[in-house]
């Protein structure tokens, strides 16, 4: 019963075996073998245009370089106030990008609140130099506690990004979860809503170690090959991430898996909605379930095995969580079974 985080499940079959094949013989290096063509242009067929596309090894770099790419001195980047970029990248956005700001926008369910985005970044006029300027704003999809952007949400976002001309980037950590939660296409949830930039998560969806950066215009990406070597994110054997991405994408493998992570989240949601022991936290639609379970069923649970974390109370909501409760999440991966999910609900009633 591992609900700790999908990073905690492995690699699937499929992908593990084309890695296998991939490390036989030899291909050229540093994204020049065919192997890395072919993945790159499965890329741009997924996406429905031709896009720049560039493996790193993990979100917090894809997230990083990429805000990095669009930096400007003193500039500053928009973001939720519990996003990922803000909270758990140890301040690796800032470095990367010469000390530009992150600066938090609230908003309820996780998500920016336009109005809110709007009157932010207008605080910060283009003339104004001890303040710093805007550079981008960046969303998180799925958010950070399993709730999703709808399409026209994200096309509010970038329309008020595109008044002052800032990038728009999307933090895509749990891309594929939300992508089937929405029943969308890449494109429709991504460049056709305004989206620039992506950082392209599969490591959480059965990936062993494949992360990529895509611009959805080819000719934003220049300096891109210089600020991912000079991060040392340029592997010399970038085919053993092209080769994950390949079988990833095959027979839309990356879509199932995804919509099995999330299938799992949708029994749990029941489970806990109709227990009298537990109830959940807010309505989430990714893989990722968020309840106020008693202190003792968390005991009974961890003795039994389950794996999960506690989570932090949302300032906003204080009351949410009683005395002798506390708020977990609990988060589903392509490896979660119907016996794990159905083995904690009996932890739960127990």
């Amino acid at each position: 019963m591992f609900f700790a985080s999908d990073n905690w499940a492995g690699a699937h079959e499929s992908i593990s075996k084309r890695l296998l094949t991939a490390s036989a013989g030899f291909a050229s290096a540093y994204g020049t073998s065919d192997l890395d063509k072919k993945v790159e242009n499965r890329f741009s067929e997924v996406f429905e245009r031709d896009v720049a596309v560039f493996f790193v090894a993990t979100g917090t770099a894809a997230n990083s370089l990429s805000l990095a790419s669009v930096q400007r001195p003193g500039g500053i980047t928009f973001c939720h106030s519990e996003a990922h970029v803000i909270e758990d990248e140890c301040g690796a956005p800032e470095f990367f990008s010469d000390s530009a700001r992150l600066v938090a926008v609230p908003g309820e369910s996780g998500k920016i609140d336009p109005a809110k985005l709007s009157a932010r970044i207008a605080s910060f006029p283009e003339d104004a130099v001890h303040h710093g300027r805007a550079s981008a704003v960046t969303i998180t999809q799925a958010t950070e506690i399993g709730t999703v952007y709808s399409l026209p949400e994200i096309g509010e976002i970038s329309a008020i990004a595109k008044k002052r001309s800032l990038p728009l980037h999307m933090d895509g950590a749990r891309f594929a979860n939300a992508l089937v939660a929405l029943g969308a296409t890449p494109a429709e949830m991504t460049w056709k809503r305004g989206v620039d930039m992506l950082s392209f998560g599969g490591t959480k969806n059965g990936c062993w170690c494949a992360e990529a950066i895509v611009f959805f215009n080819p000719e934003q990406a220049k300096e891109m090959p210089f600020i991912r070597k000079r991060a040392a994110q340029l592997f010399s054997k970038s085919r053993f991430i092209a080769a994950q991405f390949d079988a990833y994408f095959e027979n839309n493998l990356w879509l199932d898996l995804a919509r099995h992570s999330n299938g799992m989240a949708d029994r749990l949601r029941s489970g806990i909605g109709a227990s009298n022991s537990a109830r959940l936290a807010w309505p989430t639609a990714s893989n990722e379930v968020f309840a106020v379970i008693s202190r003792s069923a968390a005991k009974t649970a961890e003795e039994k095995g389950a794996k999960f974390y506690e989570w932090p109370v949302p300032a906003a909501t204080p009351e949410l969580v009683g005395n002798n409760e506390t708020l977990v999440r609990l988060v589903t991966s392509f490896a979660t079974t119907e016996a794990d999910v159905d083995g904690f609900l009996k932890c739960l009633a127990a």
